[in-house]
């Protein structure tokens, strides 16, 4: 990578860029001594970033940047000043600055800056459409270059023109239905939309109509006719989200589906031939489910064709940079307000976190700091609220004293369900009877939230 050095004689510079250059790991430094030689060099060459250091004869900063950006409009530039100010610093970033630099910043500080300016660089190139013209579209659902996220990659290449059922798995948050419209996307059956079911967001007794369909009078409230998912999703590609909560007398018309490729509407002899790609998806142990006679093997045999795991976000932590630029560009593009950055030392904070609820931790974590930021373009550390690896350590040994085993054995069922009923009536306690409000503590949609709220109200009263 190339960075382009703008130091005047008049700047009182860095630790001369000669001798910081060869510390910078992976960066080739191209020195500039005045600001038309940096302009020139900008206009015909390639740069990755640009540093440049003021006063700099007939020159303001903010001149010379707008200078910049009408040559390169992505081009990220770091600025520093001999005597910094604020209010310059306020300037410069609604200008379009990636950085203002105030005391001077050692070769690791500066490394990260720079890694961190060709990330921002790449992400918005990817926004406007650029970058690798021969990248897949697919591909830019799937944020990160971790080892992980390769061999995830790798597999969905291989599988995706192919019928066979995929089973992704992995924790809550981490990214399933991602993978799953990443596949949609990349198979020939891209061009329709995918359609989406999750299994355990929807009452049993409504499940089956749901999936397969049902006709007039087929139960009490059917008065109309009404074609299910897999109807639906004829010629396309069906999630089945949460399939470890299907009842197992539903799983036996699943499997029957996915074997015959046809189906019957509830209430109907008739025989409908469907062609569907499913793809499958759950956090739970399914193997475990089977073991325990929740779950048919012959079902998991035959979702399990290729498997995808997903591992959780905390074993990935080299993915949280990307991560965290691309929900930038998205929460200040829903939103409608400038782009926002993040410190180098907020980054480090983030990386450094364990991410218990994951992708979708850390996409809410991003979203309340660059609401709560209001008009401050940079992001700092205490705009993210996270617990320190200490304090978050000492709250897993807490959690797992709590739940000791004791000599005499558990409930184990019985156990998970009264832990799970507390943290359900003191998230509605804490929201005041709000469901929607009570599932966001919970980081659970608000279907899943009911439908588990409903279901242990039923075996209390059972």
């Amino acid at each position: 990578m190339r960075l382009l050095w703008l130091v005047s004689d008049e700047a009182a510079c860095l630790p001369g860029p000669e001798a910081l250059s060869p510390q910078i790991s992976g960066w080739t430094v191209e020195v500039a001594r005045s600001a038309w030689a940096a302009l020139d060099a900008i206009a015909h060459s390639c740069f990755d970033a640009v540093l440049a250091e003021f006063p700099v004869p007939g020159w303001a900063p903010e001149e010379w940047l707008e200078e910049v950006l009408r040559i390169q409009p992505l081009m990220p530039v770091l600025i520093r000043e001999a005597e910094p100010s604020y209010d310059r610093a306020v300037r410069l970033s609604r200008l379009g600055a990636f950085h203002y630099l105030g005391d001077p910043p050692d070769a690791r500080r500066l490394g990260a800056l720079l890694e961190e300016a060709v990330r921002w660089r790449r992400h918005c190139e990817q926004a406007r459409g650029g970058g690798d013209p021969g990248t897949e579209p697919w591909r830019r659902l799937l944020i990160g270059e971790s080892r992980a996220m390769r061999q995830v990659v790798d597999v969905i290449r291989l599988v995706a023109r192919r019928r066979c059922t995929v089973l992704i798995t992995g924790d809550t948050g981490t990214g399933k239905e991602v993978v799953a419209r990443a596949i949609h996307m990349a198979s020939g059956r891209g061009h329709l939309p995918m359609v989406a079911v999750n299994c355990s967001a929807i009452p049993e007794t409504l499940l089956e109509a749901e999936l397969f369909g049902h006709v007039r009078g087929a139960f009490t409230g059917a008065i109309h006719h009404r074609i299910g998912r897999f109807e639906q999703a004829h010629r396309s590609t069906l999630f089945l989200d949460e399939i470890g909560d299907m009842p197992l007398d539903l799983q036996a018309k699943l499997l029957r589906v996915l074997q015959e490729r046809e189906l019957q509407r509830l209430g109907s002899s008739e025989v409908i031939s469907v062609d569907v790609r499913v793809l499958a998806a759950s956090n739970a142990d399914l193997e475990e489910r089977v073991r325990q006679g929740r779950f048919r093997e012959d079902l998991y045999y035959r979702l399990n064709v290729v498997p995808i795991h997903l591992p959780p976000l905390a074993e990935r932590a080299s993915d949280i940079p990307p991560l965290v630029a691309h929900f930038l560009e998205k929460v200040c593009s829903r939103e409608g307000i400038p782009p926002k950055r993040i410190s180098v030392e907020a980054m480090e904070r983030l990386t450094g976190y364990s991410w218990p609820g994951n992708v979708r931790q850390l996409e809410n974590a991003v979203e309340m700091a660059v609401i709560l930021s209001g008009e401050r373009e940079l992001l700092l550390p205490s705009d993210f609220p996270l617990p320190s690896p200490a304090q978050w350590k000492a709250l897993n040994a807490n959690t797992l004293e709590f739940i000791r085993l004791p000599d005499e054995g558990m409930d184990f069922e019985r156990t998970i369900a009264r832990i799970e009923r507390s943290l359900l009536e003191q998230a509605l306690r804490r929201s005041n009877g709000n469901k929607k409000q009570a599932a966001e503590l919970l980081r659970l949609k608000r279907t899943t939230f009911a439908a588990k709220l409903k279901s242990l109200q039923a075996a209390a009263n059972a």
